[in-house]
């Protein structure tokens, strides 16, 4: 008995492996996984009581997700991403386990089997490997030094096959964040084209400078092609909690319904209560949170900046997410290199080659999950390290 060839051309997933390495090595500390530091409000905590005072609640609830969750996120998104979704709107609002799940709801709502969908390199892997599951193709198009998208490479890349286009901004793993003449240029395009634009902004909070996010469902015209995926894990320290949305043209609804009912039935309604809390303690929450997360950034980013100058790697150019994502001056395979700083200098990152990197040694740093004292030391780590193996 074997696995379906379908699964054996999926990746292996790169966040388990990484675990496995770090419990084989004690005391390592993890610069790797992409979460927070802080947990969600206190408030969640009592609408998780006021969960368990109606048993009603324990029972299936609405496919799409509870309607008090889903005002929140409406007046959200009008508020703060500048998306309509009042009388007229042809855009869908469904609750998700994460936006992990709600892009596979996406890629099997619109694929069929030898379909293709178009990723810029470096993509998010889990995006690879959902599409590679439905039996269809992904089509990896570069970017540019600064991993910006190339719109033209992007243009050049569409066939007959082509179903949509995925943006991931701010971007993970990069940490780039796209401009919004890029995001409308893409948009504009799949409207050209017939496709769908599969928009991924688990991220729009972290920003860092003058640059701003940009959403591209406040595109006019944009709800009849659009698909923004948004998700609570990271923002609001909701990882493990798996809450998340999408938004989506409404000529998708019953596909939507189909893989959502198949997948879940309804999203993990406690979670929905807490996610609500969550909701209303808004942005100001978030923002407070992420000043610490920051300090970890700028030391980051420092130490980073030193290593560069002695000409041991280069930096991506990062102004949002959670991560740089780093060049080496090495011959040593990415994941052979993550090896080498877990079992000689107790510091995990993530090997490039799960994002589509494996042209050159490269790194994906973390500085979202540590507290400041254990990130200095991890960074400490990291930068030993990278000098010890130099070429």
């Amino acid at each position: 008995m074997t696995e379906s060839i379908r699964l054996k051309n999926v990746q292996t997933p790169v966040i388990p492996l990484i675990s496995d390495l770090i419990r084989a090595n004690p005391g390592t500390i993890s610069l790797g996984q992409g979460v927070v530091n802080y947990p969600p409000p206190e408030s969640t905590l009592r609408a998780v009581k006021d969960f368990y005072s109606n048993p009603e609640n324990n029972k299936y609830q609405a496919t799409e997700g509870i309607a008090e969750l889903r005002d929140l996120i409406t007046k959200k998104l009008e508020a703060e991403n500048n998306i309509k979704l009042g009388l007229g709107s042809k855009t869908r609002v469904m609750v998700t386990a994460g936006s992990n799940q709600a892009f596979l709801n996406v890629i099997f709502a619109i694929l069929d089997p030898g379909d293709e969908i178009i990723l810029p390199v470096p993509y998010y892997f889990n995006h690879e490997m959902a599409i590679t599951m439905a039996s269809a193709r992904p089509v990896y198009v570069s970017t540019d030094h600064n991993f910006q998208l190339d719109i033209e490479a992007i243009k050049s890349a569409i066939n007959s096959k082509t179903r949509a286009i995925v943006t991931v901004s701010p971007n993970n793993p990069s940490g780039a964040i796209y401009s919004e003449e890029a995001i409308r240029a893409v948009n504009a395009l799949c409207a050209d084209k017939g496709l769908y634009h599969i928009t991924d902004e688990a991220y729009e909070y972290f920003t860092y400078g003058n640059i701003k996010h940009f959403s591209a469902g406040s595109i006019n015209g944009a709800d009849k092609h659009t698909i923004s995926l948004f998700s609570m894990s990271k923002a609001y320290g909701f990882a493990s909690w798996r809450i998340g949305w999408m938004l989506y043209p409404s000529s998708l609804d019953l596909a939507l319904q189909k893989t959502q009912d198949t997948l879940i039935i309804c999203p993990p309604v406690i979670s929905q209560f807490a996610a609500t809390a969550a909701l209303r303690e808004g942005y100001d929450y978030v923002y407070e949170n992420i000043q610490g997360i920051k300090k970890n950034r700028d030391l980051l980013k420092s130490e980073l900046f030193k290593l560069e100058h002695e000409g041991l790697l280069r930096t991506s150019a990062s102004a949002g997410a959670l991560y740089f994502l780093l060049q080496l001056h090495s011959p040593l395979s990415s994941i052979n290199y993550v090896r080498h700083l877990i079992q000689q200098y107790k510091i995990a990152v993530i090997p490039g080659e799960t994002f589509g990197l494996d042209q050159h040694c490269h790194l994906r740093v973390s500085f979202g999950a540590l507290d400041q004292v254990t990130a200095k030391e991890g960074i400490e780590r990291l930068v030993k390290g990278i000098r010890s193996l130099r070429s």
